[in-house]
């Protein structure tokens, strides 16, 4: 079975070539523009990992990743922080209030594909 993961952020750029990047690895992707979205599509596609833009509209990534961890889906559930927002603060409250992960913008492609599959634990 493929891994799933969903991708959120209100960049059309930076969706569209997570996207491709990730379907190039073989994931199986949805993407979702806003926090609102994000909630939904969390429940009707059951990813294994999300992709969190921290800047969104309707619902910040930070309220998405709180919602999530307040009353999981899933336990397992890996979040990724991604945010223009690398200041100390930031990356420790996305931490504290439950992401897995917090890479800041702007980001080597390579990188972040070698960190998702070590996450989900695929080679």
């Amino acid at each position: 079975m493929n891994k799933k993961i969903l991708i959120v952020d209100d960049e059309p750029n930076i969706v569209i070539s997570l996207e491709f990047l990730m379907k190039k690895e073989g994931f199986e992707v949805a993407v979702a523009a806003d926090g609102d979205e994000a909630m939904a599509k969390v429940a009707s596609f059951d990813p294994d990992l999300i992709l969190l833009d921290v800047m969104m509209p309707k619902k910040s990534g930070f309220e998405v990743c709180e919602a999530l961890r307040a009353n999981p889906p899933r336990p397992d559930l890996l979040i990724v922080m991604l945010t223009a927002k690398g200041r100390d603060t930031e990356v420790a409250k996305g931490l504290a209030i439950g992401a897995d992960a917090y890479v800041t913008k702007p980001f080597s492609t390579k990188d972040l594909v070698v960190r998702v599959k070590g996450m989900l634990g695929v080679a």
